[in-house]
């Protein structure tokens, strides 16, 4: 079990997976926030050309077309692609998939739009091959502009998730959180969208759901994050310690409990994936699963490298937190912090320590932490 912050720990764990399940790592966020942010630029960069290069590969239900479900008895997916090409019907964008459902296995066979002469025909040569009655095969016409109000309600949806959370971030916590969350928010339906352009994803009703899923794991894990964050704020405040410290205290105090939440929210994601779609051939789970498992990653990602040096950006040119000529604390120093200890004035200025005052304490109240050393008392006189 890892040891809380302010707690005393006589050693010092040898190898780096130990020093993180006890929550002893010294990782400094602050100082590596500019690979991050290349990192992320790269990222938005390719998936945002992608999006006008290529733009994403919508399913008939934004797009409009028609789908039958054919009984799948003796009918087999390669049947209905030789239908379709022996139709002379353009199969860009078409979806062919083998299903299952109560009333027993079907082949689902997805189309663009064509004419309705041509969809009565379609059916009458799915159910010769199949071996079944037309009445059998249901046959579904999607409108596009169902579609279209699809795509409208989900952006509404998102505009207006976007405002309660920055209201409830800034009365919760302060504006500069509320942005920064914001930011990272966009920063990961950005780049989930772009990812599903570039690789050529279909997007579905069912991705959409996703996304606006995924907005929420993106902000539990920058809240987690924040809250840490605000703690230390109190527990700093008014002493010589740089709010870059405050974001590198906070994060290496937080990072097993994200690594636990990032981890045992994949695995299940994974299940569906490699069981649901991959063994059992639940193809609608691969549609949910594949953008869940996109925006767990790059919200994970998000919290530490684009949320948490946002706010640090945002915090210090403020007042506040304004500390000029205090040096960035790294190394042992930023672990004994970690710890809920103090260091010496000397590590504050930059200078190396290696004394007694740069070691772990008991103590964890504001008092102690990079205080002055204590000045002589005067002699009274009689």
């Amino acid at each position: 079990m890892s040891e809380q912050p302010g707690t005393h720990t006589a050693e010092i764990a040898a190898s780096g997976a130990r020093r993180l399940f006890l929550g002893q790592t010294s990782i400094d966020f602050f100082g590596r926030r500019i690979i991050g942010a290349i990192v992320s630029s790269i990222l938005l960069l390719v998936t945002v050309v992608s999006l006008f290069a290529q733009g994403l590969n919508l399913g008939i239900d934004f797009e409009g077309g028609t789908s039958w479900d054919v009984p799948a008895n003796v009918f087999t997916v390669a049947d209905a692609d030789e239908v379709l090409t022996a139709s002379s019907i353009d199969t860009e964008g078409s979806r062919i998939q083998l299903r299952d459902s109560d009333g027993g296995a079907f082949v689902k066979v997805q189309v663009r739009a064509i004419s309705d002469a041509q969809a009565r025909e379609l059916s009458g040569q799915f159910a010769e091959v199949a071996g079944v009655s037309v009445d059998e095969i249901n046959v579904n016409v999607v409108s596009a502009s169902w579609g279209s109000d699809i795509t409208n309600k989900a952006v509404r949806a998102l505009v207006i998730f976007l405002i309660v959370v920055a209201i409830f971030i800034s009365i919760r916590f302060e504006w500069r959180m509320a942005v920064a969350a914001i930011v990272a928010m966009i920063h990961d339906v950005v780049i989930s969208v772009g990812l599903y352009s570039l690789f050529g994803f279909v997007v579905t009703p069912a991705t959409v759901i996703a996304f606006l899923t995924i907005l929420g794991y993106s902000l539990y894990d920058t809240i987690v994050v924040f809250d840490r964050v605000r703690e230390n704020e109190t527990r700093f405040a008014g002493v010589r310690v740089g709010y870059g410290d405050v974001i590198n205290v906070s994060m290496n105090q937080v990072m097993m409990r994200s690594a636990n939440t990032s981890i045992s929210s994949i695995l299940p994601v994974v299940s569906l994936l490699i069981i649901g779609a991959g063994v059992l051939g639940a193809s609608t789970l691969s549609e949910f699963a594949i953008a869940l498992l996109i925006g767990m990653l790059t919200g994970t990602y998000s919290s530490v490298f684009v949320a948490a040096p946002t706010l640090a950006t945002l915090k210090i040119w403020s007042e506040a937190w304004k500390r000029d000529g205090v040096a960035h604390i790294t190394g042992q120093d930023l672990r004994t912090l970690v710890l809920g200890g103090s260091v010496s004035r000397r590590a504050r200025s930059g200078e190396s320590t290696t004394d007694s005052a740069s070691q772990i304490s008991g103590s964890s109240s504001a008092a102690s932490v990079l205080q002055h050393e204590p000045r002589p008392r005067k002699k009274r006189r009689r």
